[in-house]
């Protein structure tokens, strides 16, 4: 028998998965409770922990109802699970802009560390920007290193990469390919990131933003380093 978080989880799954979109009318207690087996209690205790978190909202004689907008977003990892699980990219009023695919010397420490390069060898980078019905969410930026663009050549070109990249990487080498610890951390915003994110900030202003990492390897080594830089005030959900 499930418990209250796990059914919190499957509904929450749903939402960001586009399953139930915004304005679609959630089961009522008793539904629920005959779907998942389970008392009226537990289900109340599920929609109470969505309704914390802004996915659903009760209104007296109107049941309980996805939001209009989600109160999360979706981005990095958990974007790359629901390809996985569902084929989609986007969930409802999902898209992205201002995609771009740029081959630079790569001196930020960081991704040199991650990637196990040297200062000033040339990668691919990969820059979108995501949107939430039109209003920038988050900045994600791709870096692979030559063995990984080697390896799959359509990262360095202008069209934009329908699936994971580790796909085809698998297919060609025959090396599965493990996403590492995602890591979070805040810094002070570029002025690309400023511009990209629309923010109406004065000039020379510090903007902090929430920053989240993620390394791809196979068994010989680092393939991609993935970041996500979200607005500021954006909720993100943790793993």
């Amino acid at each position: 028998m499930l418990g209250y978080a796990e059914i919190a989880t499957h509904f929450r799954q749903q939402i960001t998965d586009g399953e139930l979109n915004p304005g679609d009318a959630m089961p009522s207690y008793s539904e629920a409770s005959e779907q998942f087996g389970v008392n009226r209690t537990t289900i109340v205790r599920a929609y109470d922990i969505l309704k914390s978190e802004g996915l659903i909202v009760s209104r007296p004689g109107k049941g309980t109802t996805v939001t209009s907008r989600p109160s999360v977003v979706i981005s990095g990892l958990d974007r790359l699970d629901r390809l996985t699980r569902t084929g989609r990219r986007y969930g409802p009023g999902e898209d992205s802009t201002g995609h771009r695919v740029l081959r630079r010397s790569a001196y930020d420490a960081e991704v040199c560390r991650a990637l196990e390069i040297e200062p000033g060898e040339e990668v691919v980078i990969r820059i979108r920007t995501f949107r939430q019905d039109g209003r920038p969410t988050s900045v994600g930026v791709s870096v692979y290193p030559p063995r990984t663009t080697n390896a799959v050549p359509e990262l360095a070109e202008e069209e934009r990469m329908e699936g994971f990249f580790g796909e085809p990487y698998t297919e060609r080498t025959g090396r599965e390919v493990t996403p590492g610890q995602r890591t979070g951390h805040a810094r002070q915003a570029s002025q690309d990131e400023i511009d990209a994110l629309q923010l109406d900030v004065p000039a020379h202003v510090a903007v902090a933003v929430l920053v989240t990492s993620v390394t791809f390897h196979d068994e010989e080594g680092p393939l991609a380093y993935w970041e996500d830089v979200y607005a500021p005030g954006e909720r993100v959900p943790m793993s």
